[in-house]
Order: structure tokens, then C-alpha cells, then sequence
């Protein structure tokens, strides 16, 4: 039991330590694509609005990625009508599947997936990553393959928090809260 304590432990220092190393950086340069093959570079076309990015490289981490679509979806993306037509949030959102190495060649099939399987509403919202996965571990200090890593950028691309994993009302507290 003490060692399932100590691990915890560890482990909630090493990743507070991993947000705290990242928040403060630059965003790193990447160009990703739509499921209509339109290219985006980030964070340069995201400048001037508040982002948020959900970005993931493994199998694995897929799941604990989707948890976040609907309530993203409903909190940043869609837009509200009539009295609370004018309390949205005006930010940038998009998710990020990354594939690197042999899974490079799995894109335009995740992209056929994507619009087969995704409400139409959030496609324009997924950005597919393809190319080298070791500038992105090392800038933005993510190590462990089967979780999704979250960034709200501010207005110049500047990395305002970082958290990771499941969604959970917790987190999407504190990234509304540096939003706002």
C-alpha cells in the first residue's frame, strides 16, 4: 500500500513539474491538415485568439482524447441562441491526432475514418498531424504514449496551461478559468 502511495505521489509531482516546464513556451511550429487536406500552421494560424489544443499520439490515448469532444464541443464550440447568444467563448479549439513513424502512413485512412465516424459539426475542429514525433516530445515534455496533452495558447501562442488526460469538469474549470 505505501508503495502505491509513493507512486502516486510521484507521479503527481513529476507531471505538476511537466506543466510547469512548459507553461511559458512557445507553442512549437507545426503544420498539421484538415480532413479536406487544407494545411494549418500552428500556433501562427491561431494568433490573436485564445486556444485550445488536444493533441495525441498514440492508439491508445484515443479514447481518453474523445472524452473531451462533447464537452468542448459545448462549451467553446457551439454557438448559443437567443439570451445567451452573446455569453460564448471566442477561442480557437482543435483536437490533433499525431502520426509519426511507421503510423505516418495511417493519416489519409484516419481522415476517411474521421468523416465517415465524426459529427460533421466537429470536423472542422480536427487537425491530423503527420512527421516527426521528437521535436513535440521534447518542447512540450510529454512522455507517456497513452495519454492525450492539452494547451491553451494565449493570444501570441504562448503555452498558458498544460494539462493531460481524461477530461474531467476539474480541468475544464481551470482552462475557462485562464481563458477568461
Amino acid at each position: 500500500m505505501k508503495k502505491i502511495i509513493l507512486c502516486c505521489a510521484v507521479s503527481m509531482v513529476c507531471f505538476t513539474g511537466l506543466r510547469a516546464q512548459v507553461v511559458g513556451k512557445i507553442f512549437p511550429d507545426m503544420e498539421a491538415e484538415t480532413v479536406e487536406d487544407k494545411k494549418v500552421k500552428l500556433p501562427k494560424a491561431v494568433a490573436g485568439k485564445y486556444t485550445l489544443l488536444g493533441l495525441a499520439y498514440s492508439k491508445k490515448s484515443e479514447d481518453d482524447l474523445n472524452s473531451w469532444f462533447q464537452p468542448v464541443f459545448e462549451k467553446f464550440i457551439q454557438k448559443t441562441n437567443g439570451l445567451m447568444s452573446g455569453f460564448g467563448y471566442d477561442v480557437n479549439v482543435y483536437f490533433v491526432p499525431m502520426f509519426t513513424g511507421i503510423n505516418a502512413a495511417a493519416t489519409g485512412t484516419a481522415k476517411r475514418k474521421a468523416l465517415k465516424n465524426i459529427d460533421p459539426q466537429l470536423l472542422p475542429f480536427i487537425l491530423f498531424y503527420k512527421g516527426d514525433l521528437k521535436p513535440y516530445k521534447e518542447a512540450l515534455d510529454f512522455e507517456r504514449k497513452d495519454t492525450p496533452y492539452f494547451f491553451v495558447l494565449n493570444t501570441e501562442g504562448k503555452i498558458i496551461y498544460a494539462t493531460s488526460g481524461k477530461y474531467s469538469q476539474d480541468k475544464m474549470d481551470k482552462i475557462e478559468e485562464v481563458i477568461e
